[in-house]
């Protein structure tokens, strides 16, 4: 797991995103956007476990740099809709996509049920993590 982490983190960032001192915290929500579409900061917030207001600080920093777009949604004026900027939309599809075509390829050959027991084992390590650091907390 160390190396797999490690060895995504050494991906580069597309020339284009360089200079914009992206973050991990940047990359969760940059990939959210890319698969899963357009969706609100409460969506996002959602997603990510964190508060809306930290979303929308990250929302607000990237959309300066001209990252991300935030649009009015059409159902409910109050509510912002926020996606990726077209401008770099494939440059993040290369960088970020790298990762989702390495998970097809390996998880590919598995059967449903194989692919299902592989899920729900990262899920288990997720929630001993959770439950080891709550420990720590303690």
């Amino acid at each position: 797991m160390p190396r797999m982490v490690g060895r995504a983190k050494r991906i580069p960032a597309p020339v284009g995103l360089q200079s914009m001192a992206l973050a991990p915290r940047h990359l969760s929500l940059l990939a959210y956007l890319l698969f899963d579409g357009p969706m609100s900061i409460n969506e996002l917030a959602a997603r990510l476990e964190v508060a809306p207001t930290t979303v929308s600080l990250l929302v607000s920093e990237l959309s300066q740099k001209g990252v991300l777009e935030r649009r009015e949604d059409e159902t409910d004026r109050r509510r912002k809709i926020v996606s990726l900027a077209d401008a770099h939309r494939e440059a993040i599809d290369a960088w970020l996509g790298q990762g989702a075509g390495a998970w097809r390829k390996a998880l590919e050959p598995l059967t449903a049920a194989q692919r299902r027991m592989f899920i729900d084992t990262l899920l288990a390590y997720e929630r001993a993590l959770g439950e080891e650091r709550a420990l720590g907390e303690e």
